[in-house]
């Protein structure tokens, strides 16, 4: 008789998904870390019950464990910021974002997405961040106007961006290549928890940064705190730099630079925090040092470190790509929400709850419940009347 494996591999991974220690899922299950590490390890099987409250606890069908994953290839991944996330939190997040690409490779059987497009800046020793930056608006053709809604540009770009519930103050996106089937792809999730559109636009572009600048040149892992922190400044220049390109945003800031109330009017225009454009202006030298200081002092004393004026107003840009694939899908009746679940287990082998694939895609719950629209033929029948026979 050929059995099934418990894949201890894959009870370590959804226990670091849902942000739990060794000793934490043992305290749940009533039983010693190390036991819990012998499953992992695949030097002891759970029982059938243990079984039951391990799916119980961590959230994933049964099938989840006993299925070996397909390779996904994945490379760096950056967090903004690198240096204040910390590796529990990290860890949480790298199969979020890999489940994510397996789920958009699934849906790209049945749906034509826009090839990712990012231009090689690989020989780039003797440019400039400005340039690099002024380089890509000119290869997506975006002249030197402001970016609209950046999560959309980079969708049309090809990119897989998610927006989930990181509920981690010191996590506002993160972004990883991935490769599936030797193709290709950049993946961006963003905290949803995180309310501002302005602010989005920056953690998006900051994104953007390291796939443009760092990725696939650095290995994270090589890198010392100080290395660190320069990509991080090489990452938020560059996001500025794309986002208020230099000739356009002077035009504007020079107007009135050194007036708070009128950076609010820019903010509409350019869709980027005030913060970020005070920033902007004064490393293009539109304000002197000692204004720069005393305007970040004012920023401060309003409170807009946490929350700027028209953060509550304009709608946080959401990404579409994959939420259209699904309902275009389901809604010409081409596959059900039950089908999507199970070609993911059967054809990708990554079971998950309905559930969790809506959250991941952000679709809305019971979104991908199917409905059974035709009724079972009757087995009973109503007697017919029949007139009595009178002597």
């Amino acid at each position: 008789m050929i059995e099934r494996q418990f894949n201890g591999t894959r009870l370590r991974e959804g226990r670091i998904y849902r942000g739990y220690t060794l000793t934490d899922l043992a305290n749940e299950l009533g039983i010693s870390k190390q036991m819990v590490s012998k499953y992992e390890n695949n030097k002891a099987i759970p029982t059938f019950e243990a079984l039951l409250q391990i799916c119980d606890k961590l959230k994933f069908p049964k099938e989840y464990f006993y299925e070996n994953a397909i390779e996904v290839q994945t490379g760096n991944t950056y967090f903004r910021s690198l240096m204040t996330a910390g590796k529990k939190e990290r860890e949480m997040q790298y199969d979020r974002v890999k489940y994510l690409t397996i789920i958009r490779a699934l849906l790209e059987e049945y749906v034509e997405f826009p090839e990712l497009n990012i231009p090689d800046f690989s020989e780039r020793e003797t440019e400039s961040i400005e340039e690099i930056a002024n380089q890509l608006r000119e290869e997506w053709s975006l002249g030197d106007k402001p970016i609209k809604d950046i999560v959309y540009l980079l969708e049309t770009k090809g990119f897989v961006i998610a927006a989930l519930n990181l509920n981690k103050r010191k996590i506002d996106a993160f972004g990883s290549q991935q490769e599936i089937n030797k193709k290709q792809y950049y993946s961006i999730v963003l905290g949803s928890d995180k309310k501002s559109f302005y602010r989005r636009q920056f953690d998006v572009a900051h994104e953007l940064a390291h796939r443009v600048l760092h990725d696939p040149y650095l290995n994270l892992e090589d890198l010392s705190k100080e290395e660190f922190k320069l990509i991080e400044q090489e990452a938020n220049d560059f996001a500025a730099a794309f986002l208020l390109p230099k000739d356009s945003f002077l035009k504007d800031v020079l107007i009135h630079p050194n007036d708070l109330m009128y950076y609010k009017l820019l903010k509409k225009k350019w869709g980027v925090s005030i913060g970020a454009m005070v920033m902007r202006a004064y490393k293009l030298g539109a304000i002197p040092e000692s204004t720069y200081q005393y305007m970040q002092r004012s920023i401060s004393q309003k409170g807009w470190r946490t929350r700027e004026p028209l953060d509550d107003i304009k709608d946080l840009s959401e990404p579409v790509s994959m939420k259209q694939a699904v309902e275009l899908l389901i809604e010409n009746n081409y596959i059900t929400g039950d089908e999507i679940i199970e070609k993911l287990s059967s054809h990708y082998r990554l079971s998950l709850f309905r559930e969790e694939v809506e959250e991941l895609l952000g679709l809305e719950k019971g979104y991908l419940r199917s409905e059974t629209t035709d009724p079972l033929n009757n087995i009973v029948s109503i007697k017919k009347k029949t007139k009595s026979k009178t002597n």
